[in-house]
C-alpha cells in the first residue's frame, strides 16, 4: 500500500465519492467478481445515487447512452472485468461516435496479477483505446480522483464523446487522501468549457449565404447537444431559409415549424424532401458530418454546389466536401453571433422562399403518406402503426427506436411537434437490441415524459431480459414491436441487391405479448388494423410497462423510406 497523509479513504470509496461529486445521480451496470469492493463502497456510503442492476452490461451503456441523450448530463455505465468488458464496449462506441457523453468504468484483475494469466485478464487499455474519446487503466488509488476528473474533462467539452476507466481489484482497496476528492461543476453537464466561433468566419458565411438564390441548412445532432435550438429558429425565420435534418439532428426544429423540411437522405427522407437537397444552390451543414446516409451516398450536394460547414470539431470541416466556408466552434455560440452578424447588418428577413417550398413538400409527402396510413391490409402497414401513434402519443413523448423497420418509418412521417431530444435511435454503428435498453434510461432521465421504445422481433430478441429490469423498475415504457418474422432490413436488401435471393434472414414467429406477460408486463397481440388505435391508447394510459406485439407488413413488401428500395 502507498504511503499517504492524512485522513483517507479506500479507492472504491474515492471512485464512489467522486462520481458523486461529479453530479451523476444514476449508475447502470452488472455486478462480477472484481466488482466487489466498489458495490460494497456504493452500498455504506451515503452517497444518493441510484443503482440500476442491469441484465446485461450491453444494456448498461444503452441505458446510460438514453440517460445522456435527454439530460445533457454524463451517462454512467459500469461492469466487471473480462467478458463483462467486452459486453460493455458496443455502447460506448455508439455513444461516442453519436458525440454523447458515457462513462464506462469496468472493474478489472488486480495489477499485481497482470501478465500471470489470471482468470478474465484482458488488456482493457487496448480494448477500449481506439473507440473512445478518452481512455485509461488506473494503476494507482492515489490516481483515481485525477482520472475521474480527466475523463469528465475529456467527455463534455469539445465533441463530447464517450471515456473509459479500468478499476483494478487491489487498487480498490488502497488508501486514497480525502482532500482529493473534488470536482469541476462545469463538467457535469455539457457541452461545457463552450468555445465561440471567430469573426471573421461569421462574417464570411453571412456573405456566403446571403449570396445565395436557394439555400438550405441541414442539421445533424450537433444542434440539439449543443442545445442550439432557439438560436436556429430564429435563423430560420428571419432568412425564411428551408431546414432540413438528419435522423440524428431531428428535433432542430421541431418538426411543425413552417421551415422544417424533416429528414433528407437515404433513411428516413423521401423522393419529396430529397428535392430540398438536390436543388439547393447552397447547403449549410450545421452540427452534420455529411455523411453517407444524410447524403445518399453523397449523390447531393453535386460538385457544383456550394457548401458552408458550422462544427464544434474542426476535423470535421471540409473532410467530405469542398467548403467554402467553414466556421469551427460550439453552434450555440456560432449561431448567435451568425444572428448577431445579420442583426449588425440590418438584415431583417430576407426571404429564399423556405416557408412556401416547404408546405409544398410535405403536402405532397403526406399526401402520399395518407394512402398508405388509412390503409386496413393485414398484416398491418407501418405507415398506419405510425399514423396511430401520432394520434396517441402526447406532445412531450420520447420515442426511442432501434435501428431496423421502425425508425425509418418514424423519422420520415412521425412530425415531432417539439424541438429536442425528443427521438433517439443508434445511428451511428446501427446495432439492435438498443431501444428496450435506452428508453430506460431516458425514463429514468426524463420521468414525466411518456416513453415508448419500437423495435423489430428480431432486435426484442436481443435483449429480453431487460424487460425483467423494467418491471423491477416499475417504468411506465410501453414497447411496440413490429413483428414480421425476419431480419427485415437484410431480407429487404436482399430483395432488392441479390434479385430476391433470401438466405438466412427469417426465423420461428414468437408471441412477444406472452414472452413479456411471463416477466410481468401487461401485454397485447394486434393483428386487426381496426383493433390498433384503442390497444395502443390503452397500453400508453396503463400505469406500468406495457408491450403491444403488432404482426406487421415485412419490410421486403414495403413501400419503406429508404432511398435504395425506392428507385
Amino acid at each position: 500500500m502507498n504511503e499517504q497523509t492524512g485522513n483517507a479513504q479506500n479507492g472504491a470509496q474515492a471512485m464512489v465519492r467522486m462520481l458523486e461529486a461529479h453530479g451523476v445521480k444514476h449508475i447502470f451496470g452488472l455486478c462480477g467478481d472484481t466488482t466487489l469492493p466498489f458495490y460494497d463502497a456504493m452500498r455504506e456510503l451515503n452517497h444518493g445515487m441510484t443503482h440500476v442492476l442491469t441484465r446485461d452490461e450491453r444494456s448498461a451503456t444503452y441505458m446510460a447512452d438514453g440517460y445522456s441523450r435527454v439530460t445533457g448530463r454524463v451517462g454512467v455505465a459500469e461492469g466487471p472485468s473480462g467478458g463483462g468488458a467486452t459486453y460493455i464496449l458496443p455502447g460506448l462506441i455508439e455513444a461516442s461516435e453519436s458525440s454523447y457523453a458515457v462513462l464506462g468504468i469496468t472493474t478489472d484483475v488486480s495489477v499485481a496479477s497482470y501478465g500471470r494469466y489470471p482468470l478474465t485478464e484482458v488488456d482493457q487499455e487496448a480494448l477500449m483505446r481506439p473507440l473512445t474519446k478518452w481512455n485509461t487503466v488506473i494503476r494507482r488509488a492515489d490516481h483515481i480522483p485525477r482520472m475521474v476528473r480527466q475523463a469528465f474533462r475529456a467527455m463534455t467539452t469539445g465533441r463530447s464523446g464517450a471515456a473509459h476507466l479500468g478499476l483494478p481489484y487491489d487498487i480498490q482497496y488502497d488508501a486514497v487522501p480525502e482532500a482529493d476528492i473534488w470536482a469541476d461543476p462545469s463538467f457535469s453537464s455539457y457541452p461545457a468549457y463552450r468555445m465561440g466561433p471567430d469573426d471573421s468566419a461569421i462574417r464570411a458565411a453571412a456573405d456566403a449565404i446571403l449570396s445565395a438564390k436557394q439555400a438550405i441548412i441541414v442539421c445533424g445532432g450537433g444542434v440539439v447537444i449543443s442545445c442550439a435550438m432557439d438560436e436556429l429558429d430564429r435563423l430560420a425565420t428571419r432568412l425564411d431559409i428551408p431546414v432540413a435534418t438528419s435522423i440524428s439532428g431531428q428535433g432542430s426544429l421541431a418538426e411543425t415549424h413552417p421551415n422544417c423540411v424533416g429528414v433528407v437522405g437515404s433513411n428516413g427522407g423521401t423522393d419529396e424532401t430529397w428535392e430540398a437537397m438536390a436543388n439547393a444552390d447552397l447547403v449549410i451543414f450545421m452540427g452534420c458530418r455529411a455523411g453517407s446516409t444524410t447524403t445518399s451516398r453523397w449523390e447531393a450536394p453535386t460538385a457544383g454546389t456550394r457548401v458552408v460547414q458550422f462544427d464544434v470539431d474542426p476535423m470535421v470541416l471540409g473532410a467530405v466536401y469542398q467548403i467554402e466556408v467553414g466556421v469551427p466552434g460550439d453552434l450555440k455560440l456560432s449561431l448567435a453571433a451568425l444572428n448577431a452578424e445579420l442583426d449588425r447588418r440590418g438584415q431583417g428577413k430576407e426571404s429564399f422562399g423556405g416557408a412556401a417550398a416547404v408546405a409544398d413538400i410535405r403536402k405532397r409527402k403526406f399526401d402520399r403518406f395518407a394512402e398508405l396510413a388509412d390503409s386496413n391490409e393485414a398484416p398491418i402497414r407501418p405507415e398506419r402503426i405510425i399514423a396511430t401513434l401520432q394520434k396517441v402519443l402526447p406532445e412531450d413523448a420520447t420515442v426511442v427506436s432501434d435501428p431496423g423497420t421502425s425508425c425509418p418509418y418514424f423519422s420520415a412521417y412521425y412530425t415531432l411537434p417539439k424541438a429536442g431530444r425528443h427521438f433517439i435511435t443508434n445511428r451511428a454503428h446501427g446495432a439492435l437490441g438498443y431501444s428496450m435498453s435506452a428508453s430506460l434510461g431516458a425514463w429514468f432521465g426524463r420521468p414525466d415524459s411518456k416513453v415508448v421504445a419500437m423495435m423489430g422481433d428480431g432486435s426484442f430478441g436481443f435483449t429480453v431480459g431487460e424487460l425483467e429490469t423494467v418491471t423491477r423498475c416499475r417504468a411506465p415504457i410501453t414497447y411496440i414491436v413490429f413483428s414480421n418474422s425476419n431480419f427485415g432490413w437484410i431480407k429487404a436488401s436482399q430483395h432488392d441487391d441479390c434479385d430476391q435471393r433470401y438466405y438466412n434472414v427469417e426465423f420461428n414467429r414468437t408471441d412477444q405479448a406472452a414472452v413479456a406477460a411471463a416477466y410481468g408486463v401487461k401485454s397485447w397481440k394486434v393483428e386487426d388494423p381496426d383493433k390498433l388505435e384503442a390497444v395502443l391508447r390503452e397500453a400508453i394510459a396503463h400505469d406500468g410497462p406495457t408491450l403491444v406485439d403488432i404482426i406487421c407488413q415485412p419490410l421486403e413488401e414495403a413501400r419503406a423510406p429508404v432511398r435504395r428500395w425506392m428507385g
